[in-house]
């Protein structure tokens, strides 16, 4: 099995004991899945970290080089059907090769997610199918414009508005956290067409819409402004304002892959919610691999430190620490694991998500701090990778719903609501 790109001693020692990645067990394993990950796992560790420990400092973009061999796996259509041109697979699939770029640098097991058949869920089936396949092959890569600076957890509070204009509906409003919005091939919007009526949810009246446009552009009526983030670097993320953005009613989204919700609904809001369950899998299992990233690390550093004479592996305050973190990672991967089995089976497994998203996350925090605790002040510099996963391991608890958010859907479905 390949060694993890980690740091080695100076000087070798003859009883270095190189730090092991994860193996995938039973009852989960099979020769494709374990063909897969160990193909996901050379190319992290050869291709993407190099890259990351170049451009994560200047906060730079990821080349287009790099999402171009990302494509040319297959990997931006796990999720899509094989008579689309996609590979077929599941959201386990999908989350056990996000786990291992992600060990190597967040931002590119996150990219995956802008395919998987996003931005095609058209109103005509001609164009549902030719966008499915170019999904598939990496040609089109979208970003999500869901949240506003007045409605981020609570998406039924989204202000921006879509007005029907003949064959158009007119955009306006703010968008902010669209993360890859110049670069993508697509935005994604989320609207209101109208206002609730009394007795409906607040929901009611929000639908996603399709802003095609060019790579590297805005469309007409749109401006972005880049959101300086301390972490999370790979790609930029905008606040966008739109002012009479344009979209053919043709550009109306309804559900994945045109299947209709558990209450027939076929479009808007609810093919939003159903996606969010598997955002939080997928956000657990990139969330484990910058957790067991710093696990990894520090196996090596507790080696290769010396103090009062000794590797300060040695010392067992330090062995049960590194220890605790191990578990701790091992048991959120178990867990992500058996949710995105869930989800294959057709669950919908909304608390499940929830609660895997939540104890994954927050476990990815303190696995981190630790991590840079255990190296002392050589943690708290940019020559080690531990700073670059500690920030962005506490990014992981605020996206695709705040750890508080988290807590909310999983109470209420243990709690009456008062």
């Amino acid at each position: 099995m390949a060694e993890p790109d980690v740091a080695k001693p100076d000087v070798a020692k003859p009883d270095f004991k190189a730090p092991r990645p994860p193996e995938l067990l039973s009852p989960w394993r099979t020769e494709q899945r374990a063909d897969l990950q160990q193909e996901a796992r050379a190319f992290a560790r050869d291709v993407i970290l190099p890259i990351a420990d170049e451009l994560d400092p200047q906060k730079g973009e990821m080349p287009r080089s790099l999402i171009d061999q990302m494509a040319a796996k297959g990997w931006f259509g796990i999720t899509i059907p094989a008579e689309y041109g996609g590979m077929g697979l599941g959201v386990f699939e999908y989350c056990l090769i996000s786990e291992e770029l992600a060990r190597a640098w967040l931002s590119t097991g996150s990219i995956l997610a802008r395919g998987q058949g996003l931005g095609t869920q058209t109103l005509d089936d001609d164009s549902r199918r030719a966008l499915l396949a170019k999904s598939a092959r990496g040609q089109w890569i979208g970003s999500i414009a869901l949240s506003e600076p007045t409605a981020g957890s609570d998406l039924a509070g989204v202000q921006t508005r879509a007005v029907r204009e003949g064959d158009e509906w007119v955009l306006t409003g703010t968008k902010r956290w669209a993360g890859f919005a110049q670069g993508a091939d697509f935005i994604e919007v989320l609207a209101r067409v109208r206002d609730p009526e009394p007795g409906e949810p607040r929901s009611a009246g929000l639908e996603p819409f399709l802003v095609v446009k060019e790579p590297g552009t805005f469309p007409k009526g749109m401006t972005g402004t880049v959101i300086d983030k301390i972490g999370y670097h790979g790609f930029l993320t905008f606040e966008l304002k739109l002012d009479g953005v344009r979209v053919p009613e043709r550009d109306r989204l309804t559900g994945l892959y045109g299947d209709e919700g558990a209450d027939g609904d076929s479009g808007g809001f609810a093919s939003v919610q159903r996606g969010l369950n598997i955002a939080r899998v997928h956000t657990a299992a990139r969330a484990v691999g910058v957790a067991r990233a710093a696990v990894e690390d520090c196996t090596a550093y507790l080696q290769e430190r010396e103090q009062f004479g000794q590797p300060i592996g040695q010392f067992q305050a330090l062995r049960f620490a590194l220890a605790d973190m191990a578990a701790e990672v091992a048991q959120a991967r178990a867990y992500w694991q058996q949710v995105a089995h869930l989800l294959d089976e057709g669950l919908p497994a909304e608390s499940e998500s929830a609660s895997v998203k939540l104890l994954a996350t927050e476990m990815a925090v303190r696995v981190t701090n630790q991590a840079m605790q255990l190296h002392g002040g050589n943690g708290y510099t940019t020559e080690r990778r531990i700073e670059r996963y500690w920030r962005d391991a506490r990014l992981t608890t605020i996206f695709e719903g705040t750890s508080e958010i988290q807590r909310r859907i999983i109470s209420d479905r243990m709690l009456p609501r008062g």
